[in-house]
């Protein structure tokens, strides 16, 4: 009874029918329910009968869900994993290999190159850690776990759109355990959004072609609010401690260069902070023990392509050392 009450008050506070109960229904049973859902949408028997085809409960993608490393390693840890010396080395070689598309693209969307490369090497390692998931397969599993299930029944049927309209076959299409592809693992509705043919061949393929992969990351920053004349932002330090309603990235708590160093917040160098007319907001992903930052509008971009402090600021610091 008590489990079922949570179910019940979770599904009331995300507004879901009572279909989102997965966890009272055997997978096979919620199968069918997508399978509905997808005839509704105008998904074809033939994409349906293939996309579905054999998929098993997959208990490893809901323990990876589970155990994402942001919630066991401290924000310095992780940064250290992320961005390896050896990362950095790939990158400054990658970006000259890929000089003249990389630049065509940037000036194209209005992003610098540097922040395409890191967001490749960061979400995929360059392309070579895609994920080896039945994209459907890990979808429909994290669907029927419940926690998310609102979110990940809406990329099953996105992945379903990408089957239906050619982009990829099912076999072919794998991805991570939370059914991000390519070699900027895009989820689905990120890929219907804001995949993009880079190379002028008339198709969008994250997964093989790098100037799709770069034009397409590229897209998604430039529609999300990405700002080419300004860089992500900075690491700083307090004169004072500060309370905690400063901190946060929240529109309204945002402040001028200007009116944070008249609050005591100073550039690394314990020297003033640039004289631009920028907004900036103040966080601190490890609390007030941790290290702070100020950080811009391209920042809040990174966090709208994955809403994570340690992704934004991993894809922040080898953007930075990338020449």
């Amino acid at each position: 009874m008590h489990k079922r009450l949570i179910s019940i008050f979770v599904a009331i506070g995300m507004g879901l029918s009572s279909s989102a109960f997965a966890s009272e229904e055997g997978f096979d049973a919620y199968v069918d329910k997508l399978k509905v859902e997808a005839r509704g949408n105008g998904i074809s028997e033939p994409i349906i009968d293939a996309a579905f085809a054999g998929i098993k409960y997959t208990a490893r993608a809901v323990k990876a869900d589970n155990n994402q490393p942001e919630k066991k390693l401290s924000l310095e840890q992780y940064i250290t994993r992320a961005v390896p010396d050896w990362k950095v080395k790939q990158a400054n070689r990658l970006y000259q290999q890929n000089k003249a598309v990389l630049e065509r693209i940037g000036k194209q969307y209005g992003v610098q190159p540097r922040f395409i490369v890191a967001l490749w090497g960061i979400e995929s390692n360059f392309g070579k850690i895609q994920g080896n998931y039945h994209v459907v397969e890990a979808l429909a599993t994290l669907a029927y776990d419940g926690r998310r299930e609102a979110l990940f029944r809406k990329q099953v049927m996105a992945a379903l759109e990408i089957l239906q309209n050619g982009n990829i076959d099912i076999d072919d299409m794998k991805g991570s355990w939370a059914g991000a592809m390519g070699q900027c693992q895009f989820m689905p509705t990120s890929y219907l959004t804001y995949a993009v043919d880079g190379n002028g061949d008339g198709k969008a393929d994250i997964w093989n072609t790098k100037a799709d992969v770069f034009a397409s990351a590229a897209n998604y920053l430039k529609l999300s609010g990405w700002n080419s004349e300004y860089t992500w932002g900075r690491s700083v330090k307090l004169s004072t401690s500060l309370v905690d309603s400063y901190e946060g990235t929240e529109t309204e708590k945002g402040k001028t260069l200007a009116q944070w160093q008249q609050l005591g917040v100073m550039s690394n160098s314990h020297g003033a902070l640039p004289k631009a007319d920028i907004q900036a907001w103040l966080i601190q992903p490890d609390g007030g023990d941790g290290k702070s930052y100020l950080i811009y509008e391209n920042y809040r971009t990174l966090l709208k392509w994955n809403r994570s402090h340690y992704f934004a600021l991993a894809v922040s610091a080898l953007a930075d050392r990338i020449q």
